[in-house]
């Protein structure tokens, strides 16, 4: 979010606040990317916000079903209505503000594989519509094909992130794995260390596909504590979580922190991680 929108943005998450009788006499951002994350005190509340064309209702949805289940996932703030509240231009969400812990890194692997199961357990009796993973690959795709959306990616790059996003995707579906509701991005930065446990958040990025998908986005030694994860099948996901990762980084309109850069470090990893899957299909492995 712009930082001329921040001010706007946190004065919006206060007054929704205050709409439950819920003090925010002190309000500070954790998180800047597409929304803003404020925690609000003292109520102990995080908030939330974002432009309103962005889909906070199908997360506040996904929350709310998974309620009760057992999931390892932040819950929204008991406090105030289970929606999106509209103000001032802005969607809010009020949910509850879990104290970290540790730092995401220090996640044990196996304490992330089982929430990483217990959140697809839940998901798995959730009947919601939800996008397929190859809609983000087609978002993708209209970012990496079209010059006046990513006018620096050069021409070389751009036949590249476009192969791999095809072929790939065509790979993982031609497997013909089961497919579920996914997270979507449960990568260590959407996992928060607190006392009842790893939890994640930000569900917003929510869609179809196999639990390998998922996978992928969590740290490597993660996958051998993930019961009845398929390496080939995991290896193909990280290529193609990769292969989308880079490909917003060249959006003309990202606003990651140091995107472009680490735009051009990670197609040289993709580079080499296609290298090594066609060396190993040559072996015959």
């Amino acid at each position: 979010m712009k930082d001329t929108e921040i001010l706007r943005a946190v004065a919006a998450a206060v007054d929704t606040a205050a709409e439950y009788g819920l003090g925010a006499d002190d309000a500070a951002v954790l998180h800047n990317s597409n929304r803003i994350a404020v925690r609000l005190r003292p109520s102990g509340m995080l908030a939330r916000v974002a432009p309103l064309a962005h889909r906070l209702d199908f997360e506040v949805e996904i929350a709310r079903r998974l309620a009760g289940t057992g999931s390892s996932v932040a819950g929204l703030d008991p406090r105030a209505e289970p929606r999106v509240h509209v103000r001032d231009g802005f969607a809010v969400t009020l949910w509850t503000y879990y104290e970290p812990t540790a730092v995401p890194e220090n996640h044990p692997p196996a304490a992330y594989a089982d929430a990483l199961a217990r959140l697809h357990a839940g998901l798995r009796r959730i009947n919601l519509a939800a996008p397929h993973f190859t809609d983000r690959v087609a978002d993708a795709l209209r970012v990496v094909e079209d010059p006046a959306v990513s006018p620096d990616l050069g021409a070389a790059e751009r036949a590249l992130l476009t192969d791999t996003l095809h072929g790939i995707s065509r790979a993982i579906l031609d497997r013909g794995t089961r497919q579920q509701l996914l997270h979507g991005e449960p990568h260590p930065g959407n996992l928060l260390a607190t006392a009842d446990g790893p939890l994640f958040i930000d569900l917003e990025t929510a869609c179809r596909g196999p639990v390998e998908f998922d996978l992928a986005h969590a740290p490597k030694d993660v996958a051998a504590h993930y019961p009845g994860a398929d390496s080939g099948l995991l290896a193909d996901c990280r290529i193609l979580s990769l292969a989308l990762a880079v490909s917003w980084r060249w959006d003309r309109d990202d606003q990651l922190p140091d995107g472009r850069r680490r735009g051009r470090e990670w197609l040289a990893q993709l580079q080499a991680d296609l290298d090594r899957r066609e060396h190993a299909a040559g072996d015959g492995h």
